[in-house]
């Protein structure tokens, strides 16, 4: 360790600091962790990014380096040399000067770095003119302060000069340009009287004179193209950085940085910057809540934390319980106000963009597709629905969601359009956009579910839709749209609409085998039993209580639950004088006998429900109920007659049976194969059952349908452990593992814990197998706990 204090005679600030903290044996990370101050911020100082940090960042160096008074001093002076204007441009004609940088930017190290790399690549020769960024984003992200930051940190690179120039775009009189271009001249020098008149010879000067000088630009809250246009005049060695909400897409050869919301982990660190680390670390829950309540808002958050700062009593859970409330109305403080800045924006819109962000409020779901915005503002068709969009998107006050053609709120920004709707719109419009929507919403889920009917010449024939053209379509329309659809059907029971309820969840049945959940279909099959009962009718009655009782079975592993709503659906179904609906009674009470291991199941009820589905005219369903009556005889040991009604029921599911081939024709199928393959491994035929097995999981995954891929996966991987095959049969449990968890499937994944856990034991992985069994144990406690 050195003893001598660096030399300080004009000794530039980089320098001084690193010297600092070599002489006192500091790697940069334990600076920061003495100081507070980040190592990112303390490696820009000494690379000489950061040339000027604030006074308190200073201060807060001191003492991890064992600064002198008279070190600070000049540590201080050092860093306001940095601040000196540069002699490039007079200092009298520095018209536009720079705002002061925060110290607590955080959050936007890989936007300042892209920026510092459109600076550098200024030094190529072959530019005409110079670099332009646009910084965009929704209102509230800090577009300015990152501008502000950047033109400091490059002070260096711009030796002629940095201008700030307000635009005023949001305002209600934007400035003209040409008066923005006679404030550029003055700055560089020219006098008063030898500005031109004309705006395009303004224009001309100012490209004239920045030619060969490196000046750094900024155009604060632009407004559009055609006032930022005129403005960019500077030269190859120059970068204009243009902030504002509107996207400028108009605008050609610009970078585009557009800004989001913060993640959480950097949403807490600028909290903490503002009110201290150990108030987040004692109410960590709340701070996480809290940022959450802000929308990860860069503004928002910052408006919580001056709050907090200025009550250093309270706790944040107080803050907390006042934003649930009133949102908007809490996140002000002093000058600051979320509301404002979203109001400012919202001024701009068009008539019929305004109505559209108001109504879009009533979507359910944080995102949403164009044939919903144009229910919501009776658009005649989607493309008149699509430029209002675009319009509230350039505006910032919407932004395009990861999911091609859909759009999506920020959070604080749906909270203030839920205001606007009720201060601006009666309670009988948005009554009827609401009504709309739900309509629409629900009558094209149903569309949509028609396309997984199977080919058995009973269930109704799909219906194209503009929404989508085909199965594929479809099934991608209702994952995405799930929580839209769902909200939706809910909404139409509520008012009492129940012949929509009950098409759509009748239109659902076979669908719910490939997409959806456990508690998706719970509520929509739920919903429908009610809606039948309310309209009297026995046959939807029995319909619907017939696919609670497979929900109740299959999904959420309740057999006696399934039980009970089976023998429900067999009275209705009497009482209505269907025959198919009493076949497929008896096929779900055998279904969940099967799974009850203190229920007997009788055969008779196999032999019933075929006979019933054969007096219906229902052959899919006659072949369901022999696969049924093949599985009792495998689980009893017959397994030769299992094999050949198996055999019967697979050349059956394979068959084409008229009109185009359905996803649910292909998942029937592959079922049958995967309950054929268990008797075939009984009987000594494991190359055949493997097949089968492979085959049905190629079919599952072809349509996406999860809980067949977990069945398939789950014996493939018995199979192959049989067979010896440890790290294929680890990897296929896994999978099938992982699929049970992520559909709700409890006891199926308990049980393929269990597998896998013996293949680890054979493995010689006593370790992993002891993991496997007590998260098993601890699956098995919280389903046990499950009323």
């Amino acid at each position: 360790m050195t003893n001598a204090a660096p030399g300080r005679a004009a000794t530039s600030f980089r320098v001084l600091l690193k010297g600092y903290r070599v002489r006192a044996d500091l790697t940069q990370e334990e600076l920061a962790e003495g100081s507070g101050v980040s190592v990112r911020a303390i490696s820009d100082m000494e690379r000489g990014i950061a040339k000027s940090p604030q006074r308190r960042t200073i201060e807060a160096l001191a003492a991890p380096l064992s600064l002198t008074d008279e070190e600070l001093t000049g540590l201080q002076k050092a860093a306001r040399r940095g601040r000196a204007p540069s002699p490039g441009i007079p200092k009298t004609h520095l018209i536009g000067v720079l705002p002061a940088d925060v110290d607590d930017l955080t959050g936007r190290e890989s936007d300042l770095d892209a920026l510092r790399a459109l600076s550098a690549d200024l030094c190529d020769g072959r530019r005409r003119a110079g670099r332009v960024a646009i910084l965009s984003g929704p209102p509230g992200t800090g577009k300015t302060t990152l501008a502000v930051r950047v033109a400091h940190n490059l002070a260096e690179e711009f030796p002629d000069g940095r201008l700030f120039l307000k635009l005023r775009g949001m305002s209600a009189e934007p400035v003209n340009p040409a008066d923005v271009l006679h404030l550029i001249l003055r700055s560089l020098g020219v006098d008063a009287v030898r500005i031109p008149a004309d705006p395009e010879d303004r224009a001309g000067l100012c490209r004239s004179l920045l030619r060969d000088r490196a000046v750094l630009i900024v155009l604060d809250d632009a407004a559009d193209e055609a006032q930022v246009r005129p403005l960019l005049v500077g030269g190859p060695r120059c970068l204009t950085l243009v902030t504002g909400r509107q996207m400028l897409v108009g605008l050609e050869c610009a970078s585009r940085l557009p800004l989001d919301v913060f993640g959480e982990h950097d949403a807490v660190s600028l909290l903490a910057s503002i009110i201290g680390a150990d108030r987040i670390a004692r109410e960590r829950q709340a701070a996480l809540e809290l940022v959450e309540l802000c929308g990860r808002l860069p503004l928002a958050l910052r408006i919580a934390g001056n709050r907090l700062a200025s009550r250093p009593t309270w706790p944040l859970s107080r803050l907390v319980d006042q934003l649930r409330g009133r949102r908007l109305a809490t996140l002000t403080a002093g000058d600051l106000c979320v509301r404002s800045v979203f109001e400012l924006s919202y001024r701009q819109l068009s008539p019929n963009a305004a109505a559209m962000f108001r109504r879009l409020s009533l979507v359910p779901a944080a995102d949403f597709p164009v044939g919903a915005a144009m229910t919501l503002v009776e658009a005649s068709d989607e493309d008149d629905a699509a430029v209002f969009l675009e319009e509230l998107a350039d505006a910032s006050l919407l932004q395009t969601s990861q999911e091609n053609g859909r759009y999506q709120f920020h959070d604080l920004l749906r909270v203030f359009a839920t205001e606007r709707l009720a201060r601006e719109e009666s309670p009988e419009v948005v009554a009827a956009a609401e009504k709309r929507l739900s309509d629409w919403l629900v009558r094209t889920a149903t569309a949509a579910g028609r396309y997984f009917h199977p080919t058995d010449g009973v269930s109704p024939l799909p219906v194209a839709t503009p929404s989508f053209g085909d199965h594929t379509g479809a099934g991608r329309w209702l994952e995405v749209e799930l929580k839209n659809w769902l909200a939706a059907v809910k909404s139409a029971a509520a008012r009492g609409e129940h012949r929509p309820v009950l098409d759509l969840a009748e239109s659902m049945h076979w669908y719910s085998e490939i997409g959806g959940t456990a508690s998706v279909w719970y509520d929509v099959f739920g919903l429908a039993v009610d809606s039948a009962i309310a309209l009297g009718s026995k046959r939807d009655e029995a319909v619907h209580r017939n696919y609670l009782s497979w929900v109740q079975a299959s999904l959420r592993d309740r057999a006696e639950e399934s039980i009970r709503m089976a023998r429900l659906a067999w009275d209705a179904a009497v009482e209505a004088g269907d025959r198919r609906e009493q076949g497929w009674a008896r096929v779900y009470l055998t279904s969940a006998h099967a799974r009850d291991t203190d229920a007997t199941t009788s055969p008779k009820l196999f032999d019933e429900a075929a006979r019933l589905f054969e007096e219906a005219g229902y052959p899919l369903g006659v072949h369901v109920a022999r696969t049924m009556r093949a599985s009792y005889w495998y689980r009893n040991g017959r397994f030769a007659d299992a094999a050949e009604e198996f055999d019967v029921c697979v050349r059956y599911f394979a068959q084409e049976h008229g009109g185009t081939r359905t996803p649910v024709d292909d998942t029937n199928y592959a079922y049958v194969l995967l309950r054929s393959a268990q008797n075939l491994a009984a009987l000594d035929a494991p190359d055949r059952a493997l097949t089968h097995c492979e085959t049905a999981l190629g079919l599952f995954r072809k349509h996406g349908a999860a809980m067949g891929q977990a069945r398939a996966l789950q014996e493939t991987g018995r199979f192959l452990r049989r067979r010896g095959d440890h790290a294929n049969a680890h990897r296929r449990l896994s999978e099938a593992e992982e699929l049970y968890e992520r559909i709700g499937l409890t006891q199926a994944q308990i049980d393929t814990l269990g597998e896998r856990a013996a293949l680890a034991d054979e493995r010689g992985d006593p370790a992993s197998a002891r993991a496997d069994r007590e998260r098993a144990r601890g699956l098995g406690d919280r389903l046990g706990g499950v009323p």
